[in-house]
């Protein structure tokens, strides 16, 4: 736990929520700073609240991750959020110095020798027409593990887990475990595999040049994919979460 004075300035991002923390901060006894991302990290606060699913995956894409712990609000994702509903309670907590940390971790998606992304949740690789399928392959460590014909291929995370990829029956992976989850995206296949790989080693290739692929870092497109170029993804940053008592674990609730 920290001194409740290194916490009394606290940013606030996000246009969901964001208001109401900003208030609830102040009546707390902290000073909320507003607005953007790069104004409120240029104030140096003490804390970071982030509210909303989209402005805690634009913060993960930055080429650098700020050192101030970050308190997700209404995040939807699969790391420790706080739910709208205990949010004046959360960030008295907070303001009091009050919570845990807990490393969640970022990844570097090159193409080729190219960083082109980063990503805290999923990395896709997806047909840019609708019912269109593609080939796709899969590997670990330089050795390939799987080919297959499908719409796409999505790597997810521990965090990424619980959303898209789950829909796709992925498995949910554990926080900590350092794996992620690979599925194929709707594949001509009866019985299709999934994999667990090791988060920092997996890397994917279309193998035909027969329709258009995109590439996609937490739901946001990032580039066309050519035929036999790799996409390779490892961990290159971690995001300090901050978890306070009202932190609600993916898809159960508070504890």
């Amino acid at each position: 736990m920290s001194d409740p004075a290194e916490r009394a300035t606290v940013g606030v991002v996000g246009e969901r929520a964001a208001e109401r923390v900003a208030t609830a901060v102040a009546d707390a006894g902290g000073t909320p700073e507003t607005g953007d991302l790069d104004s409120v990290l240029a104030s140096a606060p003490d804390a970071l609240v982030i509210a909303g699913e989209n402005a805690l995956s634009t913060l993960a894409a930055r080429s650098e991750l700020p050192e101030t712990p970050v308190l997700p609000v209404g995040a939807d994702r699969g790391v420790r959020s706080v739910p709208r509903s205990a949010v004046d309670d959360a960030v008295d907590a907070l303001v009091a110095g009050a919570g845990e940390l807990t490393p969640y971790p970022v990844l570097g998606v090159h193409v080729g020798d190219r960083r082109q992304a980063r990503a805290l949740a999923d990395v896709t690789l997806l047909t840019a027409e609708p019912a269109r399928i593609s080939e796709y392959a899969v590997a670990t460590d330089g050795t390939t593990v799987a080919q297959f014909r499908a719409d796409g291929v999505v790597v997810a995370t521990p965090a990424g887990s619980h959303g898209y990829a789950r829909r796709v029956d992925a498995p949910v992976v554990a926080h900590g475990t350092g794996v992620a989850a690979v599925v194929p995206i709707a594949p001509f296949a009866t019985d299709a595999d999934h994999w667990i790989l090791d988060l920092d080693s997996v890397t994917l290739r279309v193998e035909r040049d027969e329709v258009p692929v995109e590439l996609l870092a937490d739901d946001r497109r990032v580039d066309g994919i050519d035929p036999g170029v790799p996409v390779s993804l490892s961990v290159v940053d971690t995001l300090s979460v901050l978890t306070v008592p009202e932190s609600t674990h993916p898809d159960t609730g508070p504890g």
